[in-house]
């Protein structure tokens, strides 16, 4: 392992990641910055948080977190993967998977990405809770 930190060319936060074997490429499907719930809690079915890095060497040890900012940073997830980078050169993907995630309130959210305890890049995903429009409402319109 290193202690050298990779360069993060790209993080997205997504529903779905299909990878292309043959060609070796990646689909990032109903890419999310919001999640919008007529209530909460919400348990979310599946997310990924999906990255690119390059400048990277040999073994590197990353972790995931995923916080919430609204509870002083409260850690809801720590999620460790180890990558191999051939060379300086390479880029990287970063794939990690999340079933039945818990948001338990509207508010700010945000997927960190650390390397050796230094802090990468930072993903801001943000809950709002669907407002019903009542019956008036709707009749002044």
């Amino acid at each position: 392992m290193t202690d050298i930190a990779p360069m993060v060319l790209s993080a997205v936060i997504c529903d779905r990641v299909l990878f292309d074997a043959p060609t070796k490429t990646s689909s990032l499907i109903s890419i999310r910055d919001t999640i919008v719930s007529p209530k909460y809690p919400i348990r979310y079915p599946q997310i990924f948080f999906f990255a690119e890095l390059t400048n990277g060497h040999g073994q590197t040890e990353l972790t995931v977190k995923l916080i919430d900012t609204n509870e002083d940073d409260k850690v809801l997830l720590d999620k460790k993967n180890t990558v191999k980078f051939p060379d300086v050169k390479s880029i990287v993907s970063v794939v990690l998977g999340f079933e039945g995630l818990t948001f338990a309130h509207p508010g700010e959210y945000c997927f960190q990405l650390y390397s050796g305890g230094q802090l990468l890049i930072s993903r801001r995903l943000i809950c709002l809770q669907l407002q019903r429009r009542s019956k008036n409402d709707a009749n002044e319109h």
